[in-house]
């Protein structure tokens, strides 16, 4: 098989698209010469090939990794020579560069084995790229064997657990590890990489050199082209970190300025996203525009009386109180006004408060309320038949009155009543009867009497009248 094989070479087939639109690479297949190794051959060209896809495959626009808990678990066997243990070393830094790393984004573990197993820090162990990459640094190689189902065992045991770092399932954080190898396990690492896949891990096989491409493929996830990858020589091993870097990484469209939303662009990772609307609107039917909330509809306003929209097409709104009542400092809520205290009742004489803010008008004694309910009119006792005055009840205004007596009839001294004239006649005629002095003197009673009753009753008439003027001119 020669070296640029489909079978031997992962990253991009006999045709590859790269992300750049309208740009297409085709691998070159080489023919092995009979006295010569092919890689011998085309080393040169091959590097040079991959440098041009490294730099062509780079995502274009802005690009944000997707969280994750990654683990790398790297073969440092015997046959792993320390130059080229230092490229596996500077291909997980170069992946490290790619992701953006913290607590809340990804975090990063590795796993070392040989014949042994050692995991030289946990995810939870750093939050920043630089510290990342200085421990990655920090790693020697261990020793002689190819352990490499007992590496996935120690990494799904003890690295990908809450206690190491690792979120739980409830988060929907991926959780991925990425093996690389140059040699065929010495155990069963089939069934274990089963096991590991079936818990949710997603198992990336990066084969170097000699390693066994039947292994890596039992090892990897489906689909096989997307995880199984395969370099001849540790020298290109670097060239893998821009594939895993488009793997890993997704473009924002809210940072690119793609994603029509009219009011608030949300990224949601892997590329994906969700609009949002601003405070006092909701989200439309095509989940990109907005419309104003008419949160008086709604009943989310918190007004205790009267939620009234703006009508200014922002969702706004504010609150009113009932009539009596006048609104409170939080601009929501309501207290009882006095409006008698206020001076605003318009009540002509008195005004009386009642529960809730509420009130009512009263009048003076002698003075009825009008149909206005504020205004006040004198009341006529001698008109409600209520002044016991036995023949004329004679009003003198602010309910005062007097009575009087028909003609032929004198007033009581209860000043009620009345008694007929002939009826005095006959009681003093009888004092003095035949005494014409008597008589005399009881005539000129009588008319002092009639004049004074006619003089009261002039009086009166013009009371009258000019009380009747001033209802008129009130």
């Amino acid at each position: 098989m020669d070296i640029f094989g489909e079978e031997h070479y992962s990253v991009c087939h006999t045709s590859c698209s790269l992300p750049e639109e309208g740009i297409t690479h085709t691998w070159p297949r080489f023919i092995p010469n009979s006295q010569e190794k092919p890689w011998e051959q085309n080393l040169k060209q091959r590097d040079e090939v991959l440098s041009e896809i490294s730099e062509l495959s780079q995502p274009i626009g802005v690009c944000k990794s997707r969280p994750l808990d990654l683990v790398f678990i790297i073969d440092s066997s015997r046959s792993v020579r320390p130059l080229e243990f230092t490229k596996v070393k500077t291909f997980v830094s170069q992946i490290i560069d790619t992701l953006d790393i913290g607590e809340a984004d990804t975090r990063v573990a590795v796993v070392n084995y040989a014949s042994t197993v050692k995991i030289e820090f946990h995810l939870q162990a750093y939050t920043d790229k630089q510290s990342l990459k200085q421990a990655v640094a920090r790693i020697t190689p261990l020793s002689t064997g190819t352990m490499s189902g007992l590496a996935i065992q120690t990494a799904m045991d003890e690295a990908f657990t809450v206690e190491a770092g690792a979120r739980g399932t409830a988060s929907s954080i991926p959780k991925v590890a990425i093996i690389v190898t140059d040699g065929r396990p010495q155990d069963q690492v089939n069934e274990v990489a089963a096991r590991a896949r079936a818990s949710g891990i997603e198992l990336y096989a990066v084969g170097v050199d000699r390693a066994d491409m039947e292994s890596l493929k039992m090892i990897a996830s489906e689909p096989l082209d997307e995880h199984v990858f395969y370099v001849e020589t540790y020298g290109v091993i670097e060239k893998l970190s821009s594939r895993f870097q488009e793997t890993f990484c997704a473009l924002d469209p809210c940072v690119l300025g793609t994603h029509q939303c009219q009011h608030v662009c949300i990224s949601d990772g892997d590329g994906k996203h969700h609009c949002e609307c601003s405070q006092g609107y909701t989200l439309n039917a095509d989940k990109k525009t907005c419309s104003a909330i008419d949160k008086c509809a709604l009943n989310t306003h918190g007004c205790e009386h009267i939620c009234v929209n703006d009508r200014t097409g922002t969702g706004s709104y504010h609150c009113k109180c009932y009539e009596g009542y006048t609104l409170n400092e939080d601009r929501k809520s309501c207290s009882a006004q006095d409006k008698c205290a206020l001076g605003t009742h318009g009540c002509q004489h008195i005004c009386v408060n009642d529960r809730a803010g509420s009130y009512h008008c009263e009048c003076y004694e002698g003075y009825t309320r009008n149909a206005d309910k504020k205004t006040c009119s004198v009341r006529n006792k001698c008109a409600l038949g209520s002044h016991g005055c036995q023949h004329i009840c004679v009003s003198d205004g602010t309910e005062s009155y007097h009575c009087d007596c028909h003609p032929g009839y004198t007033l009581s001294e209860d000043r009620k009543t009345c008694s007929a004239i002939e009826e005095a006649r006959r009681l003093i005629s009888t004092e003095d009867a035949c005494g014409c002095e008597a008589t005399l003197a009881f005539q000129e009673r009588v008319s002092s009497d009639l004049e004074r009753l006619n003089t009261k009753l002039d009086n009166i008439l013009e009371k009258l009248q000019v009380n009747e003027y001033g209802q008129i001119h009130r």
